[in-house]
């Protein structure tokens, strides 16, 4: 079901002009490492600087707790869950619900948030290192869209394979010629964007029943 459960999270305007201006291939293959650069590094290669603060994620977890049910009894995965931050504030909001983590970057994991850090690993959106139906929720904001289409297609797989059935993820996206354009201009490591109704049509190729939701800046 398309669902915006992330519509109470802080929205940034984006110059996608300027950013389109400052891609050039060196920057995507830095940026593509998802390494020191690309989270405390300048900004043109990511973040320019990823820290913690509540304002972001505290806001998006009610509603998340209101769709799926979640409780203390609850396991929630997060696959690209970077440096943990959605993980800390899923704990202090639900406590005693079981939260894991896999993010592809080192650096990331590294350098994740000291108090959920033991529950996160590094490992592959395609591969994950879990039982069948682990997980009440599986979530992955921004991150699978960062794989070819195929690879793509086996992150939804596996999404769906360690959930129960509920799952929800956000992917690069667009509406409209004007959007198109403001996505490529803004896009530094996505490799599978599409129309909405092209990634509607590729999750019924791929057997991803979970929700889902667009990024479009």
């Amino acid at each position: 079901m398309e669902i915006d459960l992330l519509r109470n999270y802080p929205k940034t305007k984006r110059n996608t002009q300027a950013r389109s201006e400052e891609k050039t291939p060196e920057v995507r293959a830095i940026a593509r490492q998802f390494g020191a650069e690309f989270f405390d590094g300048d900004r043109q290669f990511g973040y320019g600087g990823f820290s913690y603060n509540a304002r972001f994620w505290q806001p998006v977890i009610p509603d998340l707790r209101a769709q799926y049910g979640l409780s203390a009894e609850s396991a929630v995965l997060d696959v690209g869950c970077a440096k943990g931050f959605f993980l800390y504030d899923l704990e202090q909001i639900i406590p005693g619900i079981t939260g894991k983590g896999i993010d592809i970057s080192e650096y990331a994991i590294a350098n994740a948030k000291p108090e959920v850090a033991a529950n996160m690993q590094v490992g592959c959106a395609t591969n994950l290192p879990f039982d069948d139906d682990s997980f009440d929720l599986v979530m992955s904001v921004n991150t699978v869209h960062n794989l070819e289409r195929e690879e793509c297609g086996k992150a939804l797989q596996e999404i769906m394979r360690v959930s129960r059935g509920n799952a929800f993820i956000t992917v690069d996206a667009y509406r409209n010629a004007e959007e198109e354009a403001r996505m490529y201009e803004w896009n530094l490591t996505a490799k599978t964007i599409m129309h909405v109704d092209e990634w509607k049509a590729f999750f019924n190729e791929v057997g991803y029943t979970g929700d889902y939701f667009w990024f479009i800046p």
